[in-house]
Parts: structure tokens; sequence; C-alpha cells
């Protein structure tokens, strides 16, 4: 890449009028270096050589390498630290990288929350009946893990309701685990992308209190009992079972929040 130059010439327009240009050097250095990083040759973790051996390597001044660590930023791909200390190291991205854009498409097309639970539904209860297939010990400790820490923001507390930022940290994270371990890494990335969707929106639902209080002491241990039912279907390698109950619990857990099932539910808000 010795000898890149920094402009971005203008090669023309196509048929529908729309202007195509060269991509300018930082966005080259951005490609090759995310291509390494994609490919594995610089895992999580690892550093990427020093500003002045990059400059060296790509035969670029240091504002042009730092447009293209920019890009790398926005992308989740590494962190940059200045100072003497400081480097460029490489990140494990997070699905809410897919998150932001993807709620950004919908809601820019006006998509409503319950559009968005009804394709949850389509995914999850399968990813349950995945799950119970190919759970593995470590899986099944896990989910048994997230259900005692549920029943346990519940005790001493028969007649009031838990924490709402506990309780929907730890339902969040059984979700997340029931996608994120079900064999399928498309269908576990993208049921994470919709949970992390529905999980936003309410959260500001909830700070501008336009969220409806349907909340009741014995729904939340109706909640863990049903936790904890799939959790014996997925040990049990109940598939069948496990994807027909998780489909039940989210349909019912439908009639409780977002108003999902009103005649005219709300557009999807993920942007304060």
């Amino acid at each position: 890449m010795a000898g890149l130059n920094d402009a971005a010439p203008v090669l023309g327009a196509d048929q529908d009028g729309v202007v195509a240009r060269a991509p300018k050097t930082a966005e080259l250095i951005a490609a090759h270096l995310r291509r390494t990083i994609v490919r594995g040759s610089l895992p999580p973790g690892t550093y990427l050589p020093t500003e002045v051996e990059l400059m060296e390597q790509y035969d670029v001044s240091r504002p042009t390498l730092r447009e293209a660590f920019r890009i790398l930023e926005a992308d989740s791909l590494i962190g940059v630290r200045r100072g003497s200390r400081g480097g460029a190291q490489v990140l494990q991205p997070s699905p809410r990288v897919a998150t932001r854009h993807t709620g950004l498409l919908l809601q820019l097309a006006g998509t409503t929350i319950a559009d968005v639970y009804d394709a949850r539904l389509v995914i999850e209860p399968a990813c349950a009946r995945h799950l119970a297939l190919a759970r593995t010990a470590t899986d099944l400790d896990d989910l048994d893990a997230c259900v005692r820490e549920l029943r346990a923001s519940l005790d001493g507390r028969e007649d009031q309701i838990p924490s709402y930022e506990r309780w929907t940290k730890l339902t969040y994270r059984f979700h997340q685990l029931v996608m994120e371990r079900c064999g399928n890494r498309t269908l576990g990335l993208q049921g994470s992308v919709l949970i992390e969707i529905v999980a936003t929106h309410a959260q500001l639902t909830v700070a501008r209190g336009t969220r409806r209080d349907t909340d009741t002491p014995v729904r939340f241990r109706r909640t863990v009992r049903s936790y904890t039912r799939l959790v014996a279907l997925v040990r049990a390698q109940d598939a069948e079972g496990a994807e027909e109950h998780w489909r039940a619990h989210m349909e019912l857990a439908a009639t409780y929040f977002f108003t999902l099932r009103d005649a005219d539910p709300p557009v999807l808000d993920l942007f304060d």
C-alpha cells in the first residue's frame, strides 16, 4: 500500500445520477486492517503496530492514519488510547454494533415495537429448540445460575416487586443465553440484536414514564417458574417441548409490555 494518494478523485456518475468516487487512502488502510482483524490475524486484546510503524508501512501522514483509526473505532473493532502508554487495541465487537444500525433503519421505516417483538417470536422459540439439542453442561450451569439470581431478587418480596434495573438485567441475560447458546451463530446473532432493540426501547419508555404499569408480585414469580420450566426441558433435550413452552411464554409476556397487542402499538423509539 506504499505511496497511496490521499485524494479521492471523482470517477463519474451512474445512470441514476449517483456520484461515484475512489476510496480515500484512510478508507483503504481501514479496509486492510479490518480484513486482518476479522480473519483472526489480530485477535481481540492485541495491539496494532505503533503509529510510526504503520505510517511507514502505508507511507501516509499521521492525520490519514488517525482517520483510518476513527473508521475502525466506529466499527468497534479497535479502541485507541493516546499518550506514551497508548495505542490501538483490537476489540471484540458487541452485537450492539449491529443493533444500532439495524435499529436506526427500523425506526426510520416507522417500525412498531410489536413488529420487532413478533420477529423475536419467530426466532427465539426456534433457538430454544436448537438449545435443547445442542446444550452443554456449561450452558445448563449458566442458565441455572441466572434463574437462581432471579429467584434471589424476589426473596423477601412476597408483596413487592423487585428492582426494575436488576430484574431487566437478569431477564435480558437469560434470553441472551437462549439465543447465544443455541448452536446456530446466525440465529443467535439475529436474536441478540432483536433482544437489544426491545430492551433499549423499554429502557427509554421507562425513563420517559410512558410505560404501562402492569407489574405485580405474582407475575414475577410466574416468570421465574416459566424460566425454570424451560431449563428443565432443555436439560431433558425435549426440543419440541422447549420450543412450544418458550413460544407460549413470549406470547404471554407480550400482553404485559409495551402495549404490544393494542390496536395502535407504539413506533420503535431507540434514540434519546
